[in-house]
């Protein structure tokens, strides 16, 4: 748990010159309870909390990156799974939510009826412009 909440928040593999340029304990995230996995062995929960200070106001980016962005690539873990996320409503207030919307977007588009999908074009890297056009197209 202490392990998923450093590497997930302020910590690191290695010492590095920068910890001295601000108050980690401020940012670090804080593994607060762990429980055994019911009939399952070497198994836990952790609950880990993170201070607001951490993460960017109003982007929903930033705050999955800190939380599940590194850290699922943990060598020192065979195994993670995020099961739940709690938002503190302080936080919930700095998103403003969309410019506009889902009629605008379907305006824009010329789609109805149906639902409007996103994703990520694969491979994310090597197709030729004319390719990647061609991709995002049979998605519309």
């Amino acid at each position: 748990g202490a392990a998923v909440a450093a590497e997930s928040s302020t910590g690191t593999w290695t010492t590095v010159w920068t910890d001295g340029l601000t108050s980690l304990d401020r940012y670090k995230g804080r593994c607060y309870h762990i429980e055994p996995v019911p009939g399952e062995e070497s198994q836990f929960i952790a609950y880990v909390a993170y201070p607001l200070d951490l993460f960017e106001e109003g982007s929903v980016t930033n705050m999955f990156t800190s939380i599940v962005g590194n850290v699922f690539g943990f060598k020192a873990l065979r195994a993670l799974r995020l099961e739940d996320l709690r938002i503190p409503p302080a936080y919930v207030k700095t998103f403003q939510g969309p410019p506009h919307g889902i009629q605008v977007e379907r305006d824009k588009l010329n789609k109805y009826g149906r639902p409007l999908l996103g994703c990520t074009i694969k491979p994310k890297l090597g197709l030729s412009a004319k390719n990647y056009g061609r991709a995002v197209y049979e998605c519309l």
